[in-house]
């Protein structure tokens, strides 16, 4: 059975590839960090690092290795914190990540009210992005994500529709077809597509960046995107085109974005989601307060509205 230390070692020294920031982080000595490490490759009977003067690298056997345990550690992490929480009768923290401005805006109401329903709970909110929102929800980082449809994780809840919001065509303001009022998904044979990193689920790429119009017109791959904002500056950049929600009009105007309504197309539907099996009482209570933070009376009307659906 590993101890700590040498689990925070491996790990700690995958992330820095350096033997001294290592033992830095972790506040012991190198030759503590060293030793450990190869400790654990006697253990595992090869190397888990190659090693020179001036270098480390994970190897094969280490990077599987790594893959494993981390999310199973990280796991153990998150369980063990809230049981002392607990057991101090600390406040109980439901930790919420969410993908998007709207879906952002969504959980900072609801978080208001699930706290005022329920003394001694709380929600910190966290912005996730696509290619590790639900990584994140798997290793235990997250107790629930509101994300996008479509999504085929068999392992992954999904609760009710809580936000929907129209389909946009996301174009350079100077590329022609700017200057139309509308747009369809034909109108991608015509201008590159931004791509979701290869990580990101196949269920958002093939939604979000399909190879194909629907009437079988070839899609030109662009370039690679991780956030919101590398997007938009590629775009402004007249690099490609992207699908994207009509709450960017609101969130992220630019003057060398031009944001299309996308003709003939489903709009785009938000639901909070977590593992199976690690439901339970304040997760129900959350997602209840999703679906009662609807857009409050008052609230100046902004076009194209974001709907949050009760």
């Amino acid at each position: 059975m590993l101890e700590r230390l040498e689990i925070e070692a491996f790990l700690t020294l995958v992330d820095e590839l350096h033997f001294g920031r290592t033992a830095e982080r972790l506040q012991v000595t190198t030759s503590r960090v060293s030793q450990t490490i190869k400790k654990l490759e006697r253990l595992a009977g090869a190397p888990l690092f190659e090693r020179t003067s001036r270098t480390v690298a994970v190897t094969p056997l280490g990077a599987r290795l790594a893959d494993d345990l981390r999310p199973a550690y990280q796991q153990v992490e998150a369980v063990w914190a809230r049981t002392v929480a607990e057991g101090r009768g600390a406040v109980t923290v439901l930790r919420v990540g969410f993908l998007s401005a709207g879906a952002g805006q969504l959980v900072a109401r609801a978080a208001e009210l699930f706290a005022r329903r329920n003394p001694g709970h709380r929600a910190e909110l966290r912005e996730v992005q696509a290619v590790d929102a639900v990584a994140r929800l798997r290793d235990g980082q997250l107790d629930v994500l509101v994300l996008p449809l479509p999504l085929d994780e068999p392992d992954v809840v999904t609760g009710p529709v809580v936000l929907t919001d129209a389909r946009v065509l996301a174009v350079p303001a100077d590329h022609p077809l700017a200057r139309r009022v509308s747009a369809t998904l034909e109108d991608l044979a015509e201008i590159p597509a931004l791509q979701l990193p290869d990580a990101t689920p196949v269920h958002w790429r093939s939604d979000r960046t399909p190879r194909r119009t629907p009437g079988g017109r070839p899609v030109m791959a662009g370039p690679s995107f991780s956030t919101v904002q590398e997007a938009l500056a590629l775009i402004g950049a007249g690099s490609g085109a992207l699908v994207l929600g009509a709450q960017m009009r609101r969130f992220y105007a630019r003057d060398d974005v031009v944001y299309l309504p996308l003709r003939g197309t489903p709009p785009l539907e938000w639901v909070p989601a977590w593992v199976s099996g690690r439901g339970g009482p304040a997760v129900d209570r959350f997602v209840e307060a999703v679906r009662g933070s609807t857009d409050r009376p008052g609230d100046a009307p902004q076009a194209p509205p974001v709907t949050a659906t009760p």
